[in-house]
């Protein structure tokens, strides 16, 4: 049997940690959170209900996440995102194979609860996620955004059954701001790389980010919220390409 160190990163998420804390409780051995320094009652809450919580200046996904890693006590990590939480079928499965011993990766299904509405289609659902790996071999990789989890040996992850319930936003304009948020990011990254895009890319990609995301992946299946989701993500591409565009312009100045 192995034990397994969940792990939180965590900044100012009062609303959803004490949820994601209560999920873990009946498959955690420890939980660890770094956090931070929310400015809320983030932290408070963590140590209410006995989790270890340590605090560090934000230095990006893979920085933060390789960190907490390094804190874990255990040879198994189970990662979790703040707004996340397993449901009773996978508490189960997670439950049954460390009883067995855990053997290589796993990976998740992820569910995501949109403005009060599970969303199935619009290219949100299926989303594998692997999040329980040994720590001794498994390192983040990724400078800006959309961290990427990389494993000696490139194992195959096992599928577990059942859901990790994604509380993701709550109102529309959250998510426009986090989307702009990631654009912007993405832009630095593509920049980085040395890519470039023409005056008409950020119309263009809209138009294909729309129709891919609620035409042809059936965003349309899921009424009001796949639209917005559609909709909301075709104007944080042309975001994203203006500031690619703008980023390039700036640097041949």
């Amino acid at each position: 049997m192995h034990k397994l160190s969940a792990t939180i990163i965590t900044l100012n998420e009062e609303r959803n940690i004490g949820r994601c804390i209560d999920a873990l409780m009946p498959v955690a051995d420890e939980i660890v959170v770094l956090d931070s320094f929310s400015t809320d009652r983030t932290v408070e809450i963590c140590r209410a209900k006995g989790v270890r919580v340590e605090q560090r200046v934000w230095e990006g996904y893979s920085a933060s996440k390789n960190f907490l890693n390094g804190l874990a006590s255990h040879s198994y990590i189970f990662s979790v995102d703040a707004d996340e939480a397993p449901d009773d079928e996978l508490i189960s499965a997670i439950v049954y194979e460390k009883e067995r011993g855990f053997k290589g990766v796993y990976s998740i299904n992820r569910l995501t609860n949109y403005c009060g509405k599970w969303i199935k289609h619009s290219g949100w659902y299926p989303d594998l996620k692997t999040r329980i790996f040994p720590k001794e071999c498994s390192v983040w990789e990724g400078e800006y955004v959309h961290e990427e989890l990389v494993v000696t040996g490139n194992p195959t992850p096992q599928l577990l059954k059942g859901h990790l319930l994604h509380y993701s936003y709550y109102s529309f304009t959250e998510h426009s701001a986090r989307a702009d948020r990631y654009s912007l990011l993405t832009a630095q990254k593509f920049h980085a790389q040395g890519k470039r895009a023409g005056i008409l890319k950020p119309y263009i990609s809209a138009f294909g980010r729309f129709v891919s995301m609620f035409i042809i992946k059936k965003g349309f299946l899921d009424g009001k919220m796949g639209f917005k989701i559609a909709y909301i993500s075709a104007q944080s591409n042309i975001l994203k390409y203006k500031e690619l565009i703008r980023l390039n312009r700036e640097q041949n100045n």
